[in-house]
């Protein structure tokens, strides 16, 4: 199984700068999409025999998830199953047969940190959650996860230390997250890569020198970990100030 999931950072804008040519080129069997910034039917997608999901956020023109599958969901979920959490379109579940696929886009702490209390709660609520599936099924975790977990995981980690992304704070969550039953598939895979980055700035010639952070995520189930085949982030793939990431997995 292949799927894909990327921050297209407005997926309107997107479309018009070949999306749909990568899509089609890779054809995955699932693919996420995190900030979409808009509401569904806001544009077309032009992506025939897949199912879509969207939650959009109430906020026009901010934050949002969707989801586009080959392989039709036994269920789907929208957001966290915890009020205060279900304004800004962030999560999307799906539930297959062997498998729970979480696609989410994780609250930015920005800048001087302004929002990291609300970063810590949703840390939590979205943990919980999480641990709730997994003693169901094993589970998918994929999209932004707005952090940079380890210095190798960015570019410049002594200047940026204490900074939104790559705080003390958010990277102690994803610790957790991972210590819970969780492994961060790229380093399973890829434990001493570096300069592997999903992000980059679009201020200070950033993507040119690959100066970025990897903060673009598939986090698996423990007992998936044998399931995975390979990861490969499409740093080539312009369009966004992310770029694609896809992960092929065994399942069944």
């Amino acid at each position: 199984m292949h799927i894909i999931t990327w921050n297209v950072n407005g997926l309107r804008a997107v479309l018009n700068k070949g999306f749909l040519d990568f899509v089609r080129e890779k054809n995955p069997d699932i693919l996420c999409l995190q900030e979409t910034k808009m509401q569904e039917g806001q544009a077309v997608v032009d992506l025939s025999g897949y199912e879509e999901y969207w939650n959009s956020a109430i906020k026009k023109g901010y934050s949002g998830t969707a989801i586009f599958t080959r392989i039709k969901p036994k269920s789907v979920q929208y957001n966290i199953n915890q009020a205060g959490h279900d304004q800004e379109g962030r999560c999307i579940t799906l539930e297959f047969d062997a498998f729970y696929l979480v696609n989410v886009y994780t609250p930015n702490a920005q800048e001087k940190l302004a929002r990291i209390d609300y970063r810590m709660s949703w840390e939590e609520a979205f943990k919980t959650y999480i641990k709730g599936l997994d003693a169901i099924k094993p589970v998918i975790i994929c999209g932004d996860l707005n952090v940079a977990h380890n210095e190798i995981d960015l570019k410049n980690p002594k200047a940026n230390r204490g900074n939104a992304g790559f705080s003390d704070q958010e990277r102690g969550k994803m610790t957790e997250l991972l210590a819970a039953g969780f492994i961060d598939s790229f380093r399973y895979l890829y434990p001493t890569a570096e300069e592997m980055y999903t992000w980059w700035s679009y201020r200070f010639n950033a993507r040119a020198n690959n100066a970025g952070w990897r903060i673009d995520y598939f986090i698996v189930s423990d007992r998936l970990s044998g399931n995975v085949v390979e990861q490969i982030l499409h740093r080539d793939v312009l369009g966004s100030d992310h770029c694609p990431v896809e992960l092929e997995i065994i399942i069944g």
